[in-house]
């Protein structure tokens, strides 16, 4: 019984596994490459193309979009932050246990892809800028391009540094398993303080993305000042954090410095040895 238990864990979190990671590459795709490299946001023939803000803002169907995209926002933000609060960690703790963390991150997923799924442009109002002529139209693009995919890696470098197993919850069901408790209990107080504090350790590189874009629409402003709202009420490391940051970073470093070190001494021995024979 027991046995059977730890395959449905073990499944149902491979199974999340792979469902978040395919809701990244399509939330990367849908926030960055069709931005960048999408249609360029003509109108259709049956839209009206307002020049002016005015009579954009005043035409219903901009409106009614501008509210429709804004609720999915809004429902993405309050999955995100209601389920990191302590109080519902402690209701969700003795309902699914082990899988807590993995239910969070499939919640998120799923919200994620109803935001992108039914995502409304607002192809009538003006943009806030648009680089259309050449050669600036090419370069710029090139340009967002290479800053998008930069951010990205340092994004991807970081979920990396903060143990991507244990953020999407498969720490925690591999350690129930080999019944050696939680994997957040055995750190020690002063990183368990840093993981309640770093909701959002991407700030300056998930902004780069948001407004590092050739051309700006009125639904992209929308998103760009959401996520921007939403990442600085985020934010809340202090000077403890820092400290503890920097002193983690040295001891990377430190260690880091002794292996090139130790690889070099070996590397120097073993050229030595092959001169003298």
């Amino acid at each position: 019984m027991a046995a059977l238990q730890a395959t449905a864990l073990v499944f149902l979190s491979l199974a999340n596994f792979v469902f978040v990671s395919w809701s990244a590459v399509e939330f990367v795709a849908f926030v960055s490459l069709r931005q960048i490299y999408g249609e360029s946001g003509r109108p259709a023939a049956d839209v009206p193309e307002y020049t002016d803000w005015p009579s954009a803002l005043g035409d219903r169907e901009v409106l009614l979009t501008l509210l429709f995209d804004l609720a999915l926002l809004a429902g993405f933000i309050l999955q995100h932050s209601l389920m990191a609060a302590e109080t519902v960690k402690n209701w969700m703790l003795p309902c699914f246990g082990v899988l807590q963390r993995s239910l969070y991150v499939f919640c998120t997923a799923a919200s994620l892809q109803l935001l992108m799924r039914y995502w409304e442009p607002i192809q009538a109002a003006p943009f806030l800028w648009n680089v259309c002529r050449e050669p600036w139209a090419t370069w710029f693009r090139l340009i967002c391009f290479i800053v998008h995919v930069i951010a990205w890696l340092i994004i991807f470098s970081i979920v990396l540094v903060f143990d991507y197993a244990e953020l999407m919850g498969l720490k925690q069901v591999y350690y129930h398993c080999l019944a050696l408790g939680d994997p957040m209990q055995l750190k020690s107080q002063r990183a368990q303080r840093l993981y309640g504090h770093l909701r959002h350790p991407v700030f300056l590189e998930f902004l780069a993305i948001l407004w590092m874009v050739p051309s700006l629409s009125l639904d992209r402003l929308l998103l760009s000042a959401t996520f921007t709202l939403y990442l600085v009420c985020g934010h809340s490391l202090d000077q403890q954090d820092y400290y503890y940051l920097r002193s983690q970073l040295s001891k990377k470093l430190e260690i880091f410095s002794r292996e090139e070190a130790a690889y070099s001494q070996l590397a120097t021995r073993n050229g030595f040895s092959e001169s003298q024979d």
